[in-house]
């Protein structure tokens, strides 16, 4: 199944929501009424009030009839989602960055992240890569659980503690084990947090500081997790966290499940933090490397 395809099966919910707005507009000339409904829809969708205005304002400008107010919505969409630098690679493709190549895993409650670390380790080890779990999330036994069952199953190792021991002391362990075994790569499954909780930031800011000690340059890279099916309420996340530590990139998930798939658009936009991964579905493949290309198209058939 190509890249298109899988968005265009995993955002299904969202494109329902657009497309019979975007059929409705373009189909009478985009005259103001039907103008006035497709905003109603984009912010149905979650692109925001802001993008979504801005959206209707390039298709009441664009000239060419229904074909001109699609591509004009198109073209915007893209230039929302412009990041410096190359677009982001299957995850198993791309180098380490050093040996080990240490990846920080944040988010909220419920967002993904230890599925995404299960997922994204599966995908080293399938590459021959060397791959250490690091369980940080010590407050939720069910989640180191949860780890150790990827490590299993993908045939990386995996560093645990006792629940409740102090999350950057597993930090601090991994990356040290990372480095006395010549590991490729260490991924650290932390706890979620609300970014509203001062002293979990500030928690959150210790685990990256120590493994910086373990490790000059660590963490290499530090994802931020979000749940696609939040809506709006990732961007004030993405803010917060991004307040706390140095964010590499986003991994939005559950986007098949969510009709408000446009907020992604929304949190790059704002935040100029670049979307590297999203989730389409349960199954390890469903775990892609972002193609803004493709989201748009698929969004916008």
């Amino acid at each position: 199944m190509g890249l298109f395809d899988v968005f265009a099966k995993g955002l299904q919910r969202t494109r329902a929501v657009l497309e019979r707005a975007f059929v409705a507009a373009t189909g009478s000339g985009a005259d103001p009424a039907t103008l006035e409904a497709l905003e109603a829809s984009l912010l149905a969708a979650d692109l925001g009030p802001d993008l979504a205005a801005r959206l209707v304002d390039e298709m009441r400008r664009s000239a060419g009839g229904a074909g001109g107010a699609r591509a004009a919505a198109k073209a915007f969409l893209l230039k929302s989602l412009a990041q410096p630098g190359p677009a982001p690679e299957e995850p198993a493709a791309r180098p380490p960055l050093a040996r080990p190549e240490v990846c920080l895993l944040l988010g909220v409650n419920g967002s993904g992240k230890t599925t995404t670390a299960g997922k994204l380790a599966a995908r080293y080890r399938a590459a021959g890569q060397t791959v250490l779990l690091g369980a940080a999330d010590t407050f939720r036994a069910a989640a180191a659980d949860q780890l150790a069952e990827w490590a299993r199953r993908s045939g990386a190792e995996l560093l645990r503690q006792a629940e409740g021991a102090d999350p950057a002391a597993v930090a601090f362990d991994a990356v040290g084990r990372g480095l006395a075994g010549g590991f490729d790569r260490v991924l650290i499954d932390t706890a979620g947090r609300l970014q509203t909780k001062v002293n979990l930031m500030e928690e959150l800011k210790k685990v990256h500081r120590v493994c910086a000690k373990a490790m000059p340059g660590a963490p290499h890279r530090v994802l931020l997790v979000l749940d696609g099916t939040s809506g709006q309420n990732m961007l004030s996340q993405a803010r917060l966290f991004k307040e706390a530590v140095p964010i590499s990139g986003l991994v939005i998930t559950k986007l098949d499940g969510s009709s408000k798939a446009g907020a992604l658009i929304s949190v790059a936009r704002e935040t100029g933090l670049r979307v590297e991964l999203v989730g389409l579905g349960e199954g390890l493949d469903d775990l892609r490397a972002f193609d803004a290309a493709a989201y748009v198209d698929a969004l916008l058939p």
